[in-house]
């Protein structure tokens, strides 16, 4: 998981400063008013996942997954390139975004491409609620990566105090959340319970999920909706991404 951390909380500076209000983010059109907001719904994709309990039957699970996923968000996306799958070794623990080894599975971006390090967790299980919901919220980062989201959040100021720098990663990780309810709905998944796939990966700082009713409150905006318009959390109230 990437943060993006304050300035004056990387040095222990700011000792002196007056409270810091956080609030809608301005002068980010990049964030704010993205032509993403302006896509139609996502088409609905037959997508056929079958998982097994061997790791050749997860890896074309998969591998099927991320294939519907590039043609459901094709339409929306300028330019889009489709995404290319690469399995890490088995012994192979180490995320790329944090540096820290993972005992278990994962998924994760690096560079343009989506690693997927499997383990007994996720080959073995007979449900695949948990590679489904890690590869569609590790998607989240394909869309801001490609619509240049993710290079806009990165910008924003790092010298602010780190109660706006914590919102603006709030914000960030919310609209993920969000597109994961956009991709479910496209590829027609039927989800009754959130729970599940509102647990955020243990190695992730859970002070940058925001809380569990506005996870729950992006993830079902953006299933309901359909497209991706209904993620800008950019323009939300400070308290929607609390």
């Amino acid at each position: 998981m990437i943060i993006r951390l304050s300035a004056g909380a990387a040095v222990g500076l700011a000792l002196f400063a007056g409270p810091a209000l956080a609030e809608p983010v301005k002068g980010a059109p990049e964030l704010t008013h993205n032509a993403l907001y302006k896509a139609a719904k996502l088409p609905k994709i037959a997508c056929k996942l079958d998982k097994g309990t061997s790791g050749a039957s997860t890896k074309k699970y998969v591998t099927t997954l991320v294939g519907c996923l590039n043609k459901a968000w094709q339409p929306a996306i300028k330019g889009f390139v489709p995404v290319k799958v690469v399995f890490k070794d088995a012994d192979d623990k180490e995320s790329c975004s944090t540096g820290m080894d993972v005992s278990g599975s994962f998924t994760e971006i690096c560079a343009t491409q989506l690693h997927v390090r499997l383990a007994d967790d996720w080959i073995k299980a007979k449900s695949d609620v948990a590679v489904f919901t890690s590869v569609v919220r590790t998607w989240g980062g394909v869309v801001t990566g490609q619509t240049g989201i993710g290079q806009a959040w990165w910008a924003l100021e790092n010298d602010a105090s780190e109660t706006v720098m914590d919102e603006h990663n709030r914000r960030y990780y919310l609209q993920i959340a969000c597109f994961s309810g956009v991709s479910a709905k496209a590829l027609g998944r039927q989800v009754k319970d959130w729970k599940p796939i509102l647990k955020v990966p243990e190695f992730w700082p859970n002070r940058f999920q925001g809380k569990t009713a506005n996870r729950l409150y992006w993830m079902d905006k953006g299933y309901k909706a359909g497209k991706p318009g209904a993620c800008n959390t950019w323009t939300a109230s400070s308290s929607r991404v609390a």
